[in-house]
């Protein structure tokens, strides 16, 4: 066979070498994207937890073959010359200028899949680790970084396309962007303001998911804190969107904060009662409450005394370690002996006006 022969401008021997490095790319890009992984998620953990390695690298294998053969394709086929003849005009554009375009398009769009997969791969292992720990704020601040460079990266792939597809000047364009995002941001006042109060939850941390907390007469736990709203599910159950904005303007009470939970009740008796049942009533209530081994704290005495009744005020605190229904069988206790004691020394509760 005569390697010199030419067929469309190339020689044989062309054809062969640029066969030969596509194949030895095929053979090798398995073994190459699997250390280009591996070094990545090295880099991300340090520890090189094997059993996460097995689970996570192969996410990074399929995006990083098809870039590094779409390369290795490029650079080979770089090399060929086509006849003048093919160099046909399209719509006042020329073959070599539509595939040049092509292929830069291409480029790009496997550049920033391999940019957003690894993204996702460097995401879901630190997502592994976080949930090593017992503070849920560094998930959930994984995850809203996450979403906020994807964004980027979508932004920096359109500008890339723009500017070397379409041949469009980017400094131009971000500056006819930056008058049209001034104006959107004018009219999208509030939500910026949300998306900036979520980054003031996220580093001052007034609360955390998981928190158990109380806003604007809703109490309940802390689902997720996006980038707009705080999902809160309530003691009803129920699932509310509070805007991040009102998360940090308003009292928000972080009760898992508390280091005590109290109990209060107001006890209005008859004013026909004796002081001498008073006393007894409030001595009775002291030494029972010391009973409970929960109970931390205690205060109990006559607060009120006047002509529509007399009040004994009983606040009792215990540790936020026991579970709320706990907490509510307490308070249930206290209530019914309370109620116990008044029947069986016959003392009357003060009637309703």
């Amino acid at each position: 066979m005569n390697l010199e022969q030419q067929f469309l401008n190339n020689s044989v021997q062309t054809y062969m070498v640029i066969a030969v490095i596509l194949l030895v790319a095929f053979i090798v890009k398995r073994f190459i994207s699997r250390f280009v992984a591996g070094l990545i998620y090295t880099w991300v953990d340090k520890k090189n937890h094997s059993e996460l390695r097995k689970t996570h690298v192969h996410r990074l294998i399929v995006p990083i073959e098809q870039f590094m053969i779409y390369m290795v394709s490029i650079i080979a086929l770089y090399e060929l010359h086509f006849p003048a003849s093919w160099n046909i005009h399209l719509f006042k554009l020329t073959l070599q200028q539509v595939v040049e375009s092509g292929v830069k398009f291409f480029f790009i769009i496997l550049f920033i899949r391999v940019c957003l997969r690894t993204l996702e791969f460097i995401s879901i292992v630190l997502e592994e680790k976080a949930k090593l720990t017992k503070d849920q704020t560094d998930d959930q601040l994984i995850l809203f970084f996450r979403d906020f460079f994807k964004v980027i990266l979508y932004i920096i792939g359109f500008l890339l396309i723009l500017h070397y597809v379409f041949n469009e000047n980017i400094g131009n364009l971000v500056t006819s962007l930056s008058i049209v995002g001034a104006a959107v941001a004018l009219s999208m006042r509030e939500s910026l303001e949300n998306i900036i109060a979520s980054f003031i939850i996220f580093f001052d941390k007034p609360f955390t998911v998981g928190d158990l907390v109380k806003v604007n007469n809703f109490t309940g736990s802390i689902e997720k804190i996006g980038l707009r709203s705080t999902r809160i599910r309530t003691q009803d159950k129920t699932y509310i969107s509070v805007p991040n904005k009102q998360m940090v303007d308003t009292i928000v009470d972080n009760i898992s904060l508390r280091t005590e939970r109290k109990i209060e009740m107001d006890l209005q008796l008859s004013v026909t009662t004796p002081a001498e049942k008073l006393t007894k009533f409030t001595n009775h209530l002291r030494a029972e409450i010391a009973k409970e081994p929960s109970v931390l704290n205690q205060f109990v005495f006559v607060s009120e005394s006047g002509k529509q009744f007399h009040v004994i005020h009983v606040e009792c605190f215990v540790s936020m370690e026991i579970s709320l229904e706990l907490f509510q069988l307490l308070r249930e206790k206290l209530n019914i002996m309370a109620i116990a004691y008044a029947n069986t020394h016959q003392i009357d509760f003060a009637e309703k006006a």
